[in-house]
Parts: structure tokens; C-alpha cells; sequence
């Protein structure tokens, strides 16, 4: 087969590693596990209180914003370890700013959690 040709064998190949990754972020980060603990509260909670499809497909996107978001700062988190273990103002502004964007994804999610939950729960 030529390079560049579809091929579904090495398509499921790639789903295998996207999987092995979500489990190794899993496994080795904490972080991990407190965005799966919020993302089973919301899930139960959404079950709990009959969302529309309009405010699921919200919680939806942000619960990945914020998976998203998590799983792209611990890359740049490890990059940065791997190019320099000493301390470096660029490396720690690089490292600030990647963890501030899962902070603002955080946020984000909570006010569309709280705009979509708090009506229906003092309903």
C-alpha cells in the first residue's frame, strides 16, 4: 500500500492510540480525576432534572471544552519539563498560561452548569 492511502486498519490503529491516551491520562494525572468525578455530578444531575436537547448539547461541549482543555495543558505541561528541568521565566509563563486557559474552561463550564441548573433546581 502507498503512502498516504486510506487504510482502515491503520485508522483503528489510530483510535487504539487516542484510547491508550485517554487512559494514561487517566492513570496519571489527578487533575484527570476530578474533572471525571464534576463530569459524573453533571451527568447525574442532567439525568436527574430532564434537560432539553438544547441545554445538553451545552453541557456536552462544555464538559469537552474543559477535557480539552485539561488534556492539551498537561501536554504542554510535559513538553516544556522535557525541554528544560531548570526553572525559566518563559517556561513558567508558557506552563501559567496553559493552566490558566483550563481555568477559564473550568469557569466557563461551571456558569453554563449554573445557568442551566439553578432555574431547575429552585423550580
Amino acid at each position: 500500500m502507498k503512502p498516504g492511502s486510506f487504510s482502515i486498519r491503520a485508522r483503528a490503529r489510530s483510535f487504539r492510540f487516542a484510547w491508550q491516551g485517554i487512559v494514561a491520562f487517566l492513570q496519571r494525572e489527578h487533575n484527570a480525576w476530578l474533572h471525571f468525578m464534576a463530569t459524573v455530578c453533571v451527568i447525574t444531575l442532567a439525568s436527574l432534572t430532564g434537560l432539553d436537547k438544547t441545554e445538553l448539547l451545552a453541557l456536552v461541549f462544555a464538559i469537552g471544552f474543559v477535557w480539552v482543555a485539561e488534556m492539551f495543558n498537561t501536554c504542554i505541561e510535559h513538553i516544556m519539563d522535557f525541554v528544560s528541568a531548570e526553572k525559566h521565566p518563559d517556561i513558567k509563563f508558557i506552563k501559567d498560561l496553559s493552566a490558566a486557559a483550563v481555568l477559564i474552561a473550568a469557569i466557563t463550564a461551571l456558569v453554563t452548569g449554573c445557568i442551566i441548573f439553578i432555574p431547575k433546581l429552585f423550580a
